[in-house]
């Protein structure tokens, strides 16, 4: 029922407007069943779910659950509660100046109850919008049940010269504060567990007990708990009665292709506008970046079980955008485009977000960094040219013959960070071999997305043991991986 909350401000008018009390569970299930009759999107913003997590979040939230989202970090889990506050009704009354958002129409609170019964119709009320019914608290060790639940306050006590037998010395914590509203607690298994068991009652019965009072607020909220599966081992668990208590544990998971976590880092990326006019990003390095966060998600030197988030690849693309940036304003360009070797700027943002095994503490961060982008140009290196065997024959004609022969005649080849466009790709076009092959194989790639392309297939070339490539304080050096050897000798 649409109610115009600007000109009801009393409980007689809202009374009189045919106002009916609705359960928070009950108000976004009936949203969302408008939502999905209607074709309308339910989580705007949230890419490669569409068939997995959402359809799961929506039945839980049609069977009025309260919800656990269980996931490795980066997984949008977050994002996905937030996202549900939109399924709630704009506005919905509450009793002017109550601490718990009591219904007028079914009050809870002793204030409220009190309140209603001195003013009777003439009791006014205030509008909450849906944006103000969203709380959330990161669970850590020093939460505490007066935290979540509340305490007895010494200081209202005194100050209102109450027994600390009545319960208006009550000090409300933000659970009851949240009633109506959408309650989240991140990583949940970092919670105690003795304040985990605090909640067993709210989740139950939807009541709470503060310091032995015998004090009943069926308090109205939807529950939406996260939690990394590596929390269970390194940090804590979700005790068993708790989890009982739960109605769904919704499994979340990464992009399963580039494409989709394109879309992600796209979305997430926060660039300034200067940048983005600045620096041109062909569509094989946004690729390339995706890659390397999928080729972290399998390596032998990262630990799997801390997963490497999405934040990987948007902390990387602005780092990408910014070395590219730094480069224009060296040499006083006003434009530019992404080059495989301003690669090397995403390094820091990998090393960060990455949890290494020990094998990847003996290669080093950034050694693992390295690694890793190298995988990645070796996975892309296939969808653009000739595949390269593991084993060949002897004497065995290559497409790449040319191009290897070119630097074992050669004293090898630089790319030096901060050429300019002119300088760089002069460079790439000094190698004959080099643009036979990308003519050859890809003659059809756009302009200016070629160089790029080039530089692929050199690092390629340097993936599959073809070429060896050297990195020195001031660039790339590139050579033959045999030839400088047997010429020294």
């Amino acid at each position: 029922m649409e109610l115009n909350y600007k000109e009801i401000t009393t409980l007689g008018e809202l009374k009189k407007a045919g106002y009916q009390t609705k359960k928070i569970k009950d108000e976004l299930r009936e949203n969302l069943i408008e939502r999905i009759r209607n074709g309308k999107e339910t989580f705007a913003g949230v890419w490669g779910y569409e068939s997995s997590v959402i359809p799961e979040l929506e039945r839980a939230i049609l069977s009025r659950h309260n919800i656990n989202l269980l996931g490795l970090r980066g997984q949008a889990k977050t994002r996905l509660a937030r996202l549900m506050v939109n399924l709630l009704d704009e506005y919905i009354p509450i009793v002017a100046g109550s601490e718990i958002n009591d219904d007028p129409l079914q009050p809870i609170s002793r204030y409220a109850k009190e309140l209603i019964n001195e003013k009777g119709a003439e009791t006014p009320i205030s509008w909450l919008h849906r944006d103000e019914r969203f709380y959330e608290k990161l669970a850590t060790p020093d939460v505490t049940v007066a935290d979540l639940i509340g305490d007895v306050d010494p200081i209202k006590a005194a100050n209102l010269k109450l027994s600390y037998a009545d319960d208006r010395v009550i000090h409300f914590g933000m659970i009851p504060r949240a009633n109506r509203c959408i309650f989240v607690i991140n990583e949940l298994p970092d919670l105690q567990a003795r304040i985990q068991v605090s909640l067993f009652n709210i989740l139950e019965e939807g009541d709470i007990q503060i310091r032995g009072f015998k004090l009943r607020l069926p308090l109205d909220l939807q529950f939406v708990f996260t939690a990394n599966p590596e929390d269970y081992t390194n940090r804590g668990s979700i005790v068993t009665p708790l989890k009982d208590r739960i109605g769904s544990q919704i499994l979340t998971h990464y992009p399963d292709d580039i494409a989709t976590a394109r879309k992600i880092t796209a979305q997430e990326s926060r660039l300034d506008i200067r940048q983005t006019d600045a620096v041109y990003v062909p569509d094989v390095a946004k690729d390339l970046l995706e890659q390397i966060s999928f080729e972290a998600r399998d390596s032998e030197y990262v630990d799997a079980k801390s997963g490497v988030s999405a934040r990987t690849s948007i902390t990387a693309f602005e780092n990408l955008l910014s070395t590219a940036e730094r480069r224009t304003l060296l040499n006083g360009a006003t434009e530019t485009a992404v080059r495989l070797s301003d690669f090397v700027g995403v390094i820091p943002a990998i090393t960060g977000k990455i949890e290494l095994v020990y094998e990847g503490e003996q290669e080093g961060a950034d050694g693992v960094a390295s690694i890793l982008i190298d995988d990645a140009v070796k996975s892309l290196f296939a969808t653009y040219f000739p595949k390269i065997n593991k084993l060949e024959r002897k004497d065995e004609k290559t497409p790449y013959d040319e191009l290897t022969h070119w630097f074992f005649e050669g004293e090898g080849f630089e790319l030096l960070d901060d050429y300019t466009d002119a300088e760089y790709k002069r460079a790439l076009d000094a190698i004959p071999a080099l643009n036979n092959i990308v003519k050859e194989y890809q003659p059809d790639f756009p302009k200016e997305d070629v160089y790029f392309l080039k530089e692929l297939l050199l690092w390629g070339l340097v993936a599959y043991k073809k070429l060896s490539k050297h990195r020195f304080t001031e660039g790339y050096q590139f050579k033959d991986l045999y030839g400088s050897f047997i010429n020294g000798l």
